[in-house]
């Protein structure tokens, strides 16, 4: 979770306002946003605003689109820097990726292996993301993911990410997962039916450490961020990241692939808008296909 979270007052959100923006079927069922005003501006213009400039910052970083990365998911003001950082990677493949494939750690419902959404679309302030209903059902065939709208209802760690989505692909739709308490295997086994080819990219939402001033998390981070480059996801844990189970199984499937994996950006909220004696940890990963595998 965010050390904390601006307090301006919660705008005026409706189904109607986001439909207005990208119409979806009317007989679509809407996953409407939960977090809209508390960890993002609720104001359309605002947000697109914000997110530009956080992706605009970072176009400096070079590379090819990533066919994953790992970015925060706290209150823009404290962690929105960061994630442009794994975004502006991203829309490098803006024509490339129209599936995306977005796995978080369940903040407020407790439950075993992977939560998938009954919804047809995720709302934000910018508009109606599509949600890939085929690819939702053949994951739901395996054991470990069931369907839960209950955990999706007021969940933020993907719902931070579909502002960024929007703002730095065209056309795509998501496979929204939320993962409790779940192995490393479980989690690769339902990313690998998921990997698809060009089209397809992964983002796991999380947050690193929680809480330590300043220097302890510096230091902290940097040893979290090493083992995640190194794909040594059997060295973390609760105390490296809140996604650490998601973060698991994407590297487990990357040894597999073998993706090589680089950090883009790494601070703290104390480096970014909030005091230094209790920070939350950010990190921005991204995943890269190794030329000739």
């Amino acid at each position: 979770m965010p050390v904390s979270q601006p307090q301006a007052r919660r705008a005026e959100y409706s189904l109607n306002s986001a439909m207005k923006m990208n119409p979806p079927d009317a007989s679509w069922v809407v996953r409407l946003a939960a977090q809209a005003g508390r960890f993002y501006p609720a104001e359309p213009a605002r947000l697109g605003s914000d997110v530009d400039g956080y992706v605009r910052a970072a176009q400096g970083l070079a590379g090819p689109a990533p066919k994953a990365i790992v970015a925060p998911h706290a209150g823009y003001e404290f962690s929105g820097p960061i994630a442009g950082s794994a975004y502006a990677r991203l829309a490098q493949g803006r024509e490339q990726f129209r599936r995306v494939v977005l796995l978080g750690p369940s903040h407020y419902e407790q439950f075993t292996g992977l939560a998938a959404p009954e919804a047809d679309g995720f709302a934000t302030p910018l508009g109606t993301v599509a949600v890939d209903r085929a690819a939702v059902d053949r994951v739901s065939r395996l054991s470990e993911v069931r369907v839960s709208e209950r955990a999706h209802r007021p969940e933020h760690c993907l719902e931070v990410q579909l502002p960024f989505l929007q703002r730095v692909l065209d056309d795509f739709a998501i496979v929204p997962l939320l993962v409790g308490e779940a192995s490393a295997e479980e989690v690769g086994n339902a990313l690998a039916l998921l990997w698809g080819s060009r089209e397809t990219c992964v983002v796991v939402s999380s947050d690193l450490s929680h809480y330590r001033d300043h220097a302890a998390a510096r230091a902290l981070d940097r040893t979290t961020a090493t083992r995640i480059e190194s794909l040594e996801g059997d060295r973390l844990d609760s105390q490296c990241a809140c996604g650490w189970q998601p973060i698991r199984g994407l590297l487990r499937l990357a040894r597999q692939k073998n993706l090589r994996c680089r950090t883009v950006d790494l601070r703290n909220s104390g480096d970014t808008a909030g005091p230094r004696d209790r920070v939350v940890g950010y990190g921005a990963f991204v995943f890269e296909e190794v030329a000739g595998t």
